[in-house]
């Protein structure tokens, strides 16, 4: 697998070699990969990210409502996903569903967007001048590369989101936020930088999630084609494309679920700790393993046909959108 920044063959065999010239060497690399990028990869996947998060948003105010459920007295109490949904909906009608819901459009929309759009142009540069297909391996590197940088651009979105999504009362005017951009300015007066990338480091972590997912994903539609005996890319109907879309994500969040559980408390506003050593040495202490798989049902229940809305959309806004291209 190529990185990104390796120098090439010839700078690193010459014993010449200069800083100047290892700078160019970079500069190559990365004019070559960006000479891989396509916009119509960021439109495909932010219309999946989009579509996705307005249909499936109130399973996600769950799960992170459940994956902070510390035992707090604050906290309000829920037996279940639907007594959840039920409560809310009784004390703040269907707004009280949606909150978070801005950031949360805005976060998914970029990082499916930005996810795509780094991942198929570090994939295409990683398949240079070679006919050979891409192991396992390098469809894990290439997403995990993609999804960090992602993060990078994205995180603070995702800390505003989880602050609105914790905002408990139904009264607007004992909420410490009005909305995503107060969210932003008060977090960034308050709390700094730091405060808006709170939760980095697991997220940096949970690109291991993504890099999963589309490992999972590359290889089932590989060897689905290779079983029709089909080329590798070649295109699948809807039903499909979900399928491959469910198995990947299911594996993917049964495999790192718990990064998810140490993000959101991190970024929770009512409760702090030192670190995200100090996150897992609490809640092992006072809720055991099975507090690291809090929230993960609804989780599933929402990010898997989450997931296959946003790849069917995706698949098929990017084929559309690269033949009009063509």
């Amino acid at each position: 697998m190529k990185c990104l920044w390796a120098p090439s063959a010839q700078s690193m065999s010459s014993t010449s070699s200069s800083t100047p010239e290892a700078a160019v060497s970079v500069t190559g690399n990365l004019q070559r990969l960006f000479s891989h990028v396509r916009v119509e990869n960021l439109a495909a996947g932010l219309s999946g990210g989009v579509v996705s998060t307005m249909v499936l948003h109130p399973l996600d105010l769950v799960k992170i409502r459940f994956a902070v459920s510390d035992g707090l007295e604050l906290r309000p109490k829920y037996h279940g996903i639907w007594h959840c949904m039920r409560s809310i909906w009784q004390q703040e009608g269907l707004r009280g569903l949606y909150q978070g819901v801005t950031p949360n459009v805005w976060g998914a929309g970029a990082s499916w967007g930005l996810y795509f759009f780094f991942y198929n142009a570090i994939k295409a540069y990683a398949k240079e001048d070679r006919q050979t297909e891409l192991s396992a391996t390098e469809h894990l590197v290439s997403a995990a590369e993609a999804g960090a940088m992602t993060l990078c651009l994205t995180n603070p979105i995702w800390v505003t989101k989880t602050r609105l999504v914790l905002q408990y009362s139904a009264d607007p005017s004992r909420k410490q936020y009005s909305g995503m951009v107060d969210a932003l300015v008060k977090i960034y007066r308050q709390e700094g930088i730091p405060g808006l990338y709170r939760g980095f480091v697991p997220g940096l972590f949970g690109t291991s999630h993504g890099a999963l997912q589309f490992m999972a994903y590359e290889e089932l539609k590989r060897d689905y084609n290779k079983y029709r005996k089909m080329p590798s890319d070649a295109k699948l109907n809807p039903l499909e494309y979900i399928t491959m879309a469910a198995l990947s994500k299911v594996f993917a969040v049964a495999t790192t679920y718990p990064y998810q559980v140490i993000r959101a408390r991190l970024q929770d506003q009512h409760n702090s700790y030192g670190g995200v050593v100090d996150v897992i040495r609490r809640t092992w202490r006072n809720e055991g393993p099975l507090g690291f798989y809090k929230g993960m049902v609804p989780n599933l229940i929402r990010v898997t046909p989450a997931c296959c809305i946003t790849f069917v959309v995706y698949e098929n806004v990017s084929s559309f959108l690269l033949g009009q291209h063509k």
